[in-house]
């Protein structure tokens, strides 16, 4: 057992023992315990309400509007962030790159609290951005993830420059480099730079998003029996698009 494992059920144990006492209580009064929206760990009322479909259909329909050039700007006002003072309940999580062209609020549209996002050059995971993405699913019932890799990824572009050249890379980069590696090595080759780069990009996502399932006990649960999705897609510098994988 590896040791995000014992994370992930250490904090399944905790937040099982806190249900049973508090719906322990309510029984005790003589109350109902709150009823949780199927397929749903929360009963918080203020809790976004849309599924996991529901969820990425709204950021479909903002990362149109913003392709659209005709962007809304949402949830940026002085009463709208004073509401959020007591707590957030954003409807998405979205894994991105660090990349300063990519910035998720602005590409699907939406505002303050609507978006839990975690970012990392070539959406490399590690125990911090795992566990991220964990308290956005397990605190927050978060129904959807989002793997965001982009059009001319420099990380994923260095790492191919490794695999090919036999390039070296200073300092932690190479941290980065080793964890995109396998899904440049997974990629079938082309003569065509930029579709070789595109098409790594993807597989780095689409990985990211497998082995997020794969390395987390909390998050493969929560696909697996509460509705939750976790998806990759791709974002085109030029055009502003967002395509999912």
């Amino acid at each position: 057992m590896t040791d995000i494992d014992r994370i992930g059920l250490s904090r399944r144990t905790l937040f099982g023992v806190s249900a049973g006492v508090a719906a322990g209580a309510a029984l005790a009064v003589g109350a109902a315990p709150a009823a949780a929206t199927p397929g749903r760990r929360t009963t918080d009322p203020k809790a976004t309400p849309l599924t996991a479909d529901q969820a990425w259909r709204k950021l479909a329909a903002g990362n149109a509007r913003f392709v659209a050039g005709q962007q809304q700007h949402p949830h940026e006002s002085l009463a709208w962030r004073q509401s959020l003072v007591e707590g957030q309940h954003p409807f998405a999580v979205i894994l991105g790159c660090a990349d300063s062209r990519v910035s998720p609020e602005l590409v699907f549209d939406e505002g303050l609290g609507d978006l839990f996002v975690i970012r990392a050059a070539g959406e490399v995971l590690d125990t911090a951005v795992i566990g991220s993405i964990e308290y956005a699913v397990e605190h927050l019932s978060v129904p959807l993830v989002v793997v965001l890799g982009h059009e001319s990824c420099g990380a994923v572009g260095a790492t191919i420059d490794v695999v090919q050249n036999g390039t070296a890379v200073a300092g932690d980069v190479s941290t980065l480099v080793r964890s995109i590696e396998p899904a440049v090595r997974a990629t079938p080759a082309n003569p065509d730079p930029k579709a070789f780069l595109a098409a790594c990009v993807a597989e780095q996502a689409r990985r990211a998003a497998k082995y997020l399932q794969e390395r987390s006990n909390i998050i493969s649960d929560a696909v697996a029996h509460d509705g939750v999705k976790v998806i990759s897609a791709t974002y085109e510098l030029r055009t502003g698009k967002v395509t999912r994988l």
